[in-house]
């Protein structure tokens, strides 16, 4: 029986106020093999190999099943009915269709609920790009998976080569539904081991009191000691959004992270300052000695690279200096901010406090006037070498992320094959000049550069 964890219960309230927290990835393939000869989409083959990796991503065959109260958490069951045309479709764009076109596609799927009678996930294919290319939108709630998990289970249904051939899957019982009397049973067992945890808390006083003090500095940095600026952007989300792709050489990243002594991460980061000095200054706002704060998930995976599961992210804040107009020195001053943020990162919360459905509820409707952070900002890593689904060459991929409360601009990169792809995800009402931010970023890089271009 598989409860939700804490944080993955974090992850499923803020659908209740309108702020779906879904997570994506948009994809180029080459079309060659995905195409027939009239130019239409293989979809029967495509859903053959998909059907062929389900085992393993036991998590797409699953419901999220909420049984009623005094039956405990939300929990993963089987579902009995499970259709997986209803999960992987086609949707022809008009070709030959451009990026605006397909963005503005993405965004129509992207703002489709995903229905709890069914498990939370969708993969769409858009043929109609110019050159034979197809387009593959996945979605999948956040629940099911973080960024680093994620990408591991995208992984599921790519290959190395473009000539794996399709094995049958074994047949696939559901497994029957937990009666009332294992769900009491169950629940009950874990209220005993929360218990036993909180009462074991209580009779080590001096170990308790030493947890508390090392996890002190980062709650202090993290949400007393400093607050966010309020900014023209930060403003109650609405239900639209605008997004923005930029494309960037993982190799020209590292060679400015090396050539400056910082981080990839640091470089994203300085990049994404720049590119809010120019959206401020875009508006005739003062970015003067203006310090805005990202709140940077930090994953707090042990397994295996490419084996992550599930929910295991801690958060750290990040100041960003809008007002240091300098681009070198922007990058070195987040370099030495950011090595010192990562030693206070702020670790998901346990014990009694994180099982409190109340106080979670609680505490996400405060979310909505948050001062914590301005932007949210993500750095997932991929695989480096080129991969194929279902034969078709995987050209691009770029990471699409939630945003939720008064943060209206997400921004996600995801390295791939020697691509460093950024996503930002804009609320429409708040950012309609998403653009005029994105160059920002793409001239950060590029005035970063060692090189004369980058990609």
């Amino acid at each position: 029986m598989e409860r939700l964890t804490a944080q993955d219960l974090m992850l499923l309230w803020p659908d209740e106020l309108g702020w779906p927290e879904d997570i994506g990835a948009l994809a180029i393939l080459d079309g060659t093999r995905l195409l027939d000869p009239d130019g239409c989409f293989r979809i029967e083959a495509v859903r053959h190999v998909i059907q062929s990796r389900l085992p393993l991503v036991p998590r797409f065959r699953q419901l999220l099943y909420t049984p009623r109260r005094g039956l405990g958490w939300p929990l993963w069951v089987d579902d009995r009915s499970f259709d997986l045309a209803e999960h992987v479709r086609v949707l022809p764009l008009t070709a030959p269709a451009d990026e605006a076109q397909l963005l503005v596609t993405v965004e129509r799927l992207r703002r489709r609920w995903l229905e709890r009678s069914r498990p939370l996930w969708e993969m769409w294919f858009l043929p109609g790009l110019s050159g034979g290319r197809v387009a593959m939108f996945i979605k999948m709630h956040h629940t099911i998976a973080d960024g680093a998990a994620g990408v591991a289970l995208l992984g599921a249904f790519l290959d190395l080569d473009a000539d794996v051939p399709t094995t049958l899957a074994p047949p696939w019982t559901p497994a029957s539904m937990p009666s009332s009397r294992d769900l009491i049973e169950d629940n009950l067992r874990l209220r005993v081991q929360a218990a036993r945890s909180a009462l074991s808390k209580l009779f080590q006083p001096v170990t308790t009191l030493q947890q508390m003090r090392e996890a002190w500095p980062a709650v202090r940095e993290g949400f007393i000691k400093e607050r966010a600026p309020r900014t023209s952007f930060n403003l109650p989300i609405g239900p639209s959004r605008e997004l923005a792709v930029i494309r960037s050489s993982l190799d020209v990243a590292k060679q400015i992270a090396h050539t400056y002594d910082a981080k990839l991460n640091d470089v994203l980061m300085s990049a994404i300052a720049g590119g809010l000095r120019d959206l401020l200054r875009g508006r005739e706002e003062l970015v003067e000695d203006l310090v805005l704060r990202a709140f940077v998930p930090v994953s707090l995976h042990n397994e295996e690279h490419g084996r992550a599961r599930g929910n295991q992210d801690g958060m750290m804040f990040v100041p960003l200096p809008i007002g240091e107009p300098d681009p070198v020195r922007r990058l070195w001053l987040i370099a030495a901010e950011s090595a010192e943020r990562k030693k206070h990162v702020v670790r998901p919360p346990e014990g009694i406090i994180a099982r409190n459905r109340l106080l979670q509820r609680a505490t996400m409707r405060r979310f909505a006037r948050q001062r914590w952070a301005n932007v949210y900002v993500a750095n997932i890593f991929g695989p480096p070498m080129q991969l194929y689904l279902a034969g078709a060459q995987l050209l691009e991929v770029f990471p699409v992320v939630p945003i939720s409360a008064n943060i209206t601009l997400g921004i996600a990169a995801l390295t791939y094959a020697g691509q460093f792809n950024i996503t930002v995800v804009a609320d429409a009402q708040a950012c309609p000049d998403v653009e005029v931010f994105a160059e920002g970023v793409r001239k950060s890089l590029q005035a970063l550069s060692p090189f004369p271009t980058s990609r």
